[in-house]
């Protein structure tokens, strides 16, 4: 140690732990503050300003502004003179952590982007998601960012809310598996020893908000709480190490989670066994103030964000502002909380390797971490294994023989809405929007101008102006069209196009082209949906939720239209949310759900519409009939939706079924799989062991395909009301035609655990059903088991789904 004796924090044998206690022993309270607080540029290519900016040092620097840069040298620059001014004004040169979203690839210059976070759910990969967490990572680390927010853990039951797409849908073993991965794959580190941190989010049930409405109260029954939504995080916690966490901007059964006690101190770090860096969302603590009412002043918010376990707020200070600081230097706040919070930040820094390596790589390293053609494959592959065959009656693949094929929709002409919210371009596009507000942020595409010129009939403000293709090529130079992808892979087909519609409203307006062009045509194709994306533009997306969750009247009512011509109709959705039409289960022959796919989109859906691939996606989310329904999910308790029982009698609404349109884990191939020789070696298990669950499936058609298997439980009796059927595993699997294969999963019988009356996690007593299948309705092979006894357990150390 003698080599640092000066700065024993330093020395790099010592735990960051350690090396954290030491340093702040020698931090003043300013010193103290600037390491909870965070730096938001407004254009990171003029930073002339930046001088002085810092006195004390800097916590967290945000990268969002970097969606706008034009290359990587802009982003590196940027980021050695932000953390040289950091370090130089620091008297112990205490480097800062950048941080940038994560969810769809980075938003950097050449970056993958990724399908989005609903699209890789219908996915069902873990090994995809894994490889897609080490990519962002990689590229991230690349211009010195080592904080990633992501992965987004929320379950979504409700798709009114715009933020739908973000997540991994309404399971919580999916979303555990997939966010376990993510995790895993995100938190690697470099060869110099640069280390990400992941910040999953959004910490607790942001998706349970009253009215569907993006940061709304949410009212939780405990037990829901934590055994559906807090079940994915707890997960990547105990399995992945997770290093951070982002709490929600909504209250839990009133209390804001960014000021709670109960849900940061209590559930997250007490009960949950998280040790790590929580920071605010964007604006949170200045919320606490200004929109949830519980704090008189911003110290107030502040201290009282400090007090529930929060760390670092973002994106500015506020709350952690002044008059704070006096509030500290005058004893009436209790410098511990701030000593806490310093302390997980020092940490985090040590753990990163920043204080070896603050600064970005240099050029020739860093645009490796670019260049590797493998990573537009994995994205490629992602959006492929995506898309779910929702119906179809033999009109899909298409014959090669079509002589001509009607495309309609205005999706069919550009890539753009392949981009759902939080990848790299829907960012960068936001901002040519008027009213490009996101939550915590207020800032405007243009403050001279008004939206003026709308999609008819609504509010959102039209983009098909050439700025938004133009920065698209610049984004994605020379990437197709699901048109242009059609035209060139089906030289011998006559590939006509009409607009048909806009993304919403009521215009019929292009019908009657539509009607004209389609008349001439064997096959009639059409793309649908909205536009999932970022600020006034878009139809979905943060803050931007809805009532209706069907197609729009105007594309609702031109499938009907053309049903009068007699000819195979194929709808391509392209959307946050999933497809929920009338008109499409009634009409089309074929429908495929395509999300937002990303730059591999083209590719992939005709990939699929050829007969190239087969189509393998399920289906990570039942879909509602109508809003009217929501919220409809699978895995309800006994006695609710369509399991209500006889204490009712009615089996379903008065205007219609209470069943949803398309079930949980749904999802149509072209070949087809028989399931086989059950084999459960175990009948009766202890609290404690587990069970191997075996069968043959065997594809029995004349295609190559890839089935995800599904493995279901159901308790037969319980001492609380229990989940008709949860899932407990899955796995993809690709087979040859007539080729047979045995799947293996190995259940740990904790993953059965539940919590009893008294909020104890408890493996109980009594039979279990197995059940194997193709979807949560579709189940080919039963069997059961029985736990001989009861036990209480850890839930930190259960299982979370079947190996």
């Amino acid at each position: 140690m003698s080599a640092h004796i000066a700065k024993p924090w330093l020395e790099s044998a010592l735990s960051p732990a350690q090396r954290a206690d030491l340093l702040l022993q020698q931090l003043s309270l300013d010193e103290k503050l600037a390491q909870v607080s965070c730096y938001f540029p407004t254009d990171i290519t003029n930073t002339d300003d930046v001088a002085g900016r810092f006195p004390f040092g800097i916590g967290e620097v945000s990268c969002l502004e970097a969606r706008s840069a034009l290359s990587l040298n802009d982003v590196t620059a940027f980021q050695r003179q932000i953390q040289s001014e950091a370090m130089k004004h620091s008297r112990h040169g205490i480097p800062a952590i950048f941080h940038m979203e994560g969810l769809c690839g980075a938003y950097l210059p050449g970056a993958t982007s990724f399908p989005s976070g609903l699209a890789r759910a219908a996915g069902w990969n873990v090994d995809v998601e894994r490889r897609i967490g080490e990519i962002v990572g990689k590229q991230e680390r690349a211009v010195g960012i080592t904080h990633t927010l992501a992965p987004v853990l929320d379950i979504s039951r409700d798709p009114r809310m715009g933020r739908q797409g973000e997540t991994y849908g309404e399971d919580p073993a999916l979303a555990s598996a997939l966010g376990v991965a993510y995790t895993q794959g995100i938190q690697s580190q470099d060869h110099a020893g640069r280390r990400t941190e992941a910040v999953a989010k959004h910490f607790v049930g942001s998706h349970h908000t009253e009215g569907g409405i993006h940061g709304a109260h949410c009212n939780i029954p405990d037990r829901t709480l934590m055994e559906i939504y807090a079940k994915p995080f707890q997960a990547a916690i105990s399995e992945a190490g997770l290093r951070g966490v982002m709490p929600s901007y909504n209250s839990v059964g009133g209390e804001p989670v960014t000021a709670s006690v109960r849900l940061l101190k209590t559930v997250l770090r007490e009960q949950m066994g998280f040790d790590g860096l929580v920071v605010s969302d964007y604006g949170a603590v200045g919320n606490l103030l200004s929109v949830q009412r519980v704090a008189k002043s911003p110290a107030e918010a502040g201290l009282a964000a400090l007090r529930a376990g929060l760390d670092v707020e973002l994106h500015v200070p506020q709350g952690f502002g002044p008059e704070l600081r006096a509030w500290f230097a005058e004893g009436r706040a209790d410098i511990a909380l701030l000593d806490r919070a310093v302390h997980q930040v020092l940490q985090a820094k040590f753990r990163m390797g920043l204080f070896e390596h603050p600064f970005a790589p240099d050029p020739a390293e860093r645009d490796t971490a670019f260049s590797v053609s493998s990573d537009t494959a994995v994205s490629l592959q992602s959006a492929r294994e995506s898309l779910v065959l929702l119906t179809n009656d033999g009109a899909l693949p298409l014959r090669r023989d079509v002589r001509r094929l009607a495309v309609i929709g205005c999706h069919a002409t550009t890539a753009r809405f392949f981009f759902g919210g939080y990848t790299h371009y829907s960012m960068a596009e936001g901002k040519l929007a008027v009213n490009a507000s996101m939550a915590g942020l207020t800032t405007s595409g243009d403050a001279l101008r008004t939206i003026t010129d709308t999609v008819p009939g609504t509010t959102i403000e039209a983009s098909d102006g050439p700025a938004f293709e133009e920065l698209l090529q610049q984004q994605k130079p020379g990437i197709r069209s699901v048109l242009d992808e059609l035209v060139e892979r089906m030289p011998e087909t006559d590939v006509m196009w009409a607009y048909g519609y806009p993304i919403a409203g009521a215009d019929e307006s292009g019908h009657e082209e539509a009607l004209a062009l389609a008349s001439e045509a064997d096959v009639i194709l059409l793309t649908l949906g909205g536009k999932h994306g970022t600020a006034s533009i878009a139809s979905m997306g943060e803050g931007i939720d809805a009532t209706n969750i069907n197609l729009p009247p105007c594309q609702e009512q031109l499938i009907v239209k053309l049903s009068q011509l007699g000819k195979p109709m194929v709808g391509i959705h392209l959307d946050g949310r999933p497809v929920s039409s009338d008109a499409a289960d009634k009409y089309l022959a074929a429908l495929l759900e395509a999300w937002s796919p990303a730059e591999g989109g083209a590719e992939a859906i005709v990939d699929v519409l050829l007969g190239e691939q087969s189509p393998s996606g399920r289906l990570p989310v039942s879909i509602a009939r109508n809003a009217g329904q929501v919220p409809v999910y699978y895995n309800h308790p006994h006695g609710s939706s369509w399991h209500q029982g006889e204490s009712i009698g009615f089996p379903d609404y008065v205007d219609s079924p209470h069943t949803p349109r398309y079930v949980f884990g749904h999802g149509l191939s072209y070949t087809t799989f028989d399931y086989t020789e059950l084999s459960m070696p175990k009948e009766r298990v202890m609290a404690d062991d587990g069970f191997d669950v075996s069968f043959a499936i065997t594809n029995t058609g004349e295609r190559a395909g890839t089935e995800v298997v599904q493995l279901y439980a159901s308790d037969r009796f319980a001492s609380v009301s229990r989940p008709v059927v949860e899932l407990i595993g899955f796995r993809r699997v690709t087979l040859e035609p007539g080729q047979q294969t045995h799947v293996v999963f190995h259940v740990e019988t904790s993953q059965l655990a539940f919590l009893d009356a008294q909020m104890q996690w408890k493996v109980e007593a009594g039979d279990v059903d197995i059940l194997v299948g193709a979807s949560s309705a579709d189940i080919r092979l039963k069997s059961s088991i029985c736990i001989d006894s009861n036990a209480l357990i850890d839930g930190r150390n259960r299982s979370f789904y079947a190996s």
